[in-house]
């Protein structure tokens, strides 16, 4: 499938970035990056906060490719866009960022204590990656949203 699709099956709608927009998105993932760090924070609250920056990572490369997600199954869509922007290699990213998701809706709405150490350094990381990677492409697909 392709976002066009995704389009006409009703789970994306039409969206013009702008320079500013993208900008502002990426000033909350490096926030989000940077607050990962802050002391006192359960590993639960740092898993939420860089599955934030990922989930903004993907928000800001469905919005440069002129869509938005629907309402309904907001955050799936904009995870599983992934693949369809940066190619199928991506996939495997896609499902482990649902991964992420569940985990993360587990932890916020049902229990606390379910995220380790190791889990959040794994995002990290993807997150740092993701963000070298959606940069890069922006550049080369989208040269007037970024700077």
């Amino acid at each position: 499938m392709s976002l066009a699709e995704w389009a006409k099956n009703g789970w994306l709608r039409p969206h013009k970035p702008t320079k500013e927009e993208i900008s502002n998105l990426l000033e909350i993932v490096e926030r989000d990056l940077k607050d990962t760090s802050a002391k006192g924070l359960s590993e639960d609250w740092k898993f939420g906060i860089a599955y934030n920056a990922a989930l903004k990572l993907c928000t800001i490369l469905l919005h440069s490719s002129g869509y938005r997600p629907e309402k309904n199954l907001a955050h799936y869509r904009t995870l599983q866009s992934l693949p369809l922007i940066l190619g199928d290699k991506h996939k495997s990213n896609a499902d482990y960022l649902d991964t992420c998701r569940k985990k993360r809706n587990e932890t916020e709405y049902d229990f606390a204590g379910n995220i380790s150490e190791e889990e959040v350094q794994e995002l990290l990381d993807f997150c740092q990656e993701l963000k070298v990677e959606a940069v890069a492409w922006l550049k080369k697909n989208q040269k007037g949203l970024v700077k």
